[in-house]
């Protein structure tokens, strides 16, 4: 199947890795569907991609709600036809709370973005590319969903949970032609991460782009035979 066959729904896709990854697989040619948030990162994200480009559609989409998330897909595919790929990048961090410090508001927040917010996207693709019959999916984990170091127990706790998603997902569609796969980045460097770190040492963190041209090798044909993979991309960090 050529790419410019191929549709792929990137959720998040305005933040730092979502642009990375929107430039890539549009240079090869895929359809994309990408939504965002914030307006500020949409008005960036048009600045950097052509707005009339009939091969990419913008679209605000709340990925907490699983309803407006239903929605983009039956959206996509009334306009495009087959779906095959999602890349759920939505994701959030909260450091700074062990276990008996971590409130209520923001445990519900990190598994929000982090959890249902792929969940969501999952079960709303999952018809769609088993219908087509050849699809992709990859999810955004995290090293601290293996290693769970201190002080960010919501997020460790929230990533485990996108980690079992997709072994369980790929166990599901194992024969369908539609695999499964988990990004497992340490730190990534974006603007907004250096915010939230501004005392580290980001010289050795994995750039956007380094890290999508690993999520561009897991939407192509070519990574066929990886299903159920935790794909570490940890970089020198």
């Amino acid at each position: 199947m050529e790419t410019d066959n191929k549709t792929v729904v990137v959720t998040g896709g305005t933040g730092g890795l979502g642009s990375a990854l929107v430039g890539r697989l549009i240079d090869r040619g895929y359809r994309l569907a990408v939504t965002y948030i914030m307006p500020e990162e949409a008005t960036t994200f048009e600045e950097s991609f052509e707005a009339d480009d009939d091969r990419l559609m913008l679209t605000r989409v709340d990925a907490t709600n699983p309803e407006a998330v239903a929605t983009l897909f039956k959206n996509v595919s009334d306009t495009w036809g087959e779906i095959h790929g999602l890349c759920a990048l939505v994701g959030g961090w909260a450091g700074g709370r062990d276990v008996e410090e971590t409130d209520d508001v923001r445990f519900e927040r990190m598994l929000d973005l982090n959890l249902r917010s792929a969940f969501y996207a999952v079960r709303s693709a999952v018809p769609y590319l088993k219908e087509a019959g050849w699809g992709r999916i990859v999810l955004v984990g995290s090293r601290g969903a293996v290693d769970f170091p201190e002080g960010q127990a919501a997020f460790n706790i929230a990533k485990a949970g996108v980690v079992a998603l997709g072994k369980t997902v790929a166990a599901e569609l194992e024969g369908s032609g539609v695999t499964a796969n988990v990004l497992m980045p340490s730190v990534i460097d974006t603007p907004a991460t250096r915010e939230s770190l501004p005392y580290a040492d980001y010289v050795n963190w994995p750039t956007p782009d380094e890290i999508a041209s690993v999520v561009e090798f897991l939407v192509s044909e070519e990574s066929e035979v990886m299903n159920g993979a935790l794909v570490p991309v940890y970089g020198r960090a």
